[in-house]
């Protein structure tokens, strides 16, 4: 069950995820500077009650998709900055290059261990050696997630204070897992510039209503009337984000707004996303990146050519078999790990999507949320799964004083600093189901005015929460 930090209505989200079937449920940047030290947003956390009457009278009620009333941030990004000791923010290469060392030789232990071990002549059962040999994919996909972790924290430039020794770790850990270094470091840093701008984000944008209902061949207004998704479709609508959902965000822009004539770096005219139309992750004409981005474009290119080709050569001296299962079984759990983890981050109940002048920095930031995924998570992930709503803010803080930073943040974010942590590890794992079921499009609340149109919750037709807005037809 979730813990929103939200103490308005927490009974009823409580009661509401208990009678039904469900239950309520990204990194890179150039430089440290890239984090905006100032938010459009003016106001002091003082006077809640008086700046809350402020926000009903220009935005209306705003209704949460577990029926808590919603109220926009009043803080400002120095009020976040300032409340986080400073050591925080100190970068070691030493230390991160240990982390590096760490989650490389628990690679090569495990395979080595593996190789020499799980064989016919230690263990003669095939079907015990096909288990073991299933547990050894697990467990190094969880390895080299960590080590894509780590490669993330060198694209926003926490790893170390050189920005040589972030991009070249970054590049040969990335390249070496199929990730496109350069490539996805620029397109990461521009979500960070615009998370939960319906018209700016890079990752998981969320249906609209009218996206919804063409998609499934229905008209707007009949959205409110659907019966239940079947439990089916849901299975393999995840099943599908999470086995092809990285390949398709890095070759068709999958998740990412589709807004490209609009941006400003006007590189996107008469393009949208798909496979044909040259908005990739790959192609330095892209509409995501500037013309100044080719070369590393290029490089990233140039990474993913030769792990291609070690891999070919790989194949070639012991099978595909062998390398199925010594490296792409492993690397389609780090695909199915990192969409997971994107996923659950930007997609609960309580976030908030927003359009128009509604959006500003520290309001995006905060429309993220906190997990939890135990040892994996807090230890071999790194904790890039609990320490989320931090990262948005400062993402150059590394993640060793992550955990210490968050809980400097979470008096300045007050009600707006959301979690889910019960269950661990499972209830993570639960939150895949729950989110898919609950989180379906965004639209505005019924009751909202003005700006507060601008405001995004997400609805379902599996009759979950906060019902759909009546539209006639």
């Amino acid at each position: 069950m979730a813990t929103t930090a939200r103490p308005q209505n927490s009974v009823l989200k409580r009661t509401m995820t208990s009678t039904t079937a469900d239950s309520a449920p990204s990194t890179a940047r150039g430089s440290p500077n890239d984090t905006p030290r100032h938010s459009p947003s003016s106001s002091s956390l003082s006077s809640m009650s008086s700046i809350e009457d402020v926000m009903d009278k220009g935005h209306g009620k705003l209704i949460d998709t577990f029926g808590n009333e919603f109220h926009l941030p009043d803080y400002t990004v120095n009020d976040i900055r300032n409340a986080i000791p400073k050591h925080c923010y100190e970068r070691s290469g030493l230390r991160g290059l240990s982390y590096v060392a760490r989650d490389i030789l628990s690679l090569g232990t495990t395979f080595a261990i593996c190789n020499k071990f799980i064989t016919p002549e230690y263990i003669p059962s095939t079907p015990v050696r096909a288990g073991l040999w299933a547990l050894y994919t697990i467990l190094q996909g969880f390895f080299a997630t960590g080590l894509w972790v780590l490669a993330h924290e060198c694209g926003h430039q926490s790893f170390s204070p050189s920005k040589v020794l972030n991009d070249t770790t970054g590049w040969i850990c990335h390249s070496a897992l199929l990730v496109p270094y350069f490539s996805w470091k620029i397109s990461h840093g521009k979500h960070h510039k615009a998370t939960g701008n319906m018209e700016r984000d890079m990752v998981f944008v969320p249906k609209t209503r009218e996206h919804y209902a063409s998609r499934i061949g229905k008209l707007v207004h009949e959205i409110d009337e659907l019966t239940e998704e079947t439990p089916i479709a849901t299975v393999l609508h995840s099943l599908g984000q999470q086995l092809l959902g990285w390949p398709m965000y890095l070759l068709a822009n999958v998740t990412g707004h589709n807004n490209h004539e609009k941006q400003h770096e006007g590189r996107g005219k008469g393009k949208v996303n798909g496979y044909t139309t040259g908005v990739n992750h790959f192609n330095p004409a892209s509409p995501l990146y500037e013309a100044k981005d080719a070369k590393l474009i290029l490089l990233s290119d140039l990474g993913i050519a030769i792990t291609a080709f070690v891999l070919y050569k790989l194949c070639q001296s012991f099978g595909f078999q062998n390398m199925l299962v010594w490296y792409f079984i492993p690397y389609l759990w780090v695909n199915h790990w990192l969409v997971a983890i994107t996923y659950l981050q930007h997609t609960d109940g309580s976030l908030p999507h927003y359009s128009g002048s509604s959006w500003n920095y520290v309001r995006g930031a905060a429309a993220t949320i906190d997990r939890e995924f135990g040892f994996i998570g807090r230890t071999l992930l790194h904790g890039i799964i609990e320490t989320h709503v931090l990262h948005h803010y400062v993402s150059t803080i590394p993640f060793y004083h992550a955990d210490e930073a968050t809980e400097a943040i979470k008096p300045v974010m007050g009600i707006h600093y959301r979690s889910n942590v019960e269950g661990g590890s499972l209830g993570f794992l639960k939150s895949m189901w729950t989110s898919a079921r609950w989180c379906q499009w965004v639209e505005p609340s019924e009751g909202a005015v003005g700006e507060g149109k601008n405001v995004y919750f997400f609805r379902n037709r599996n009759g979950l929460g906060t019902k759909p807005l009546k539209i006639k037809a």
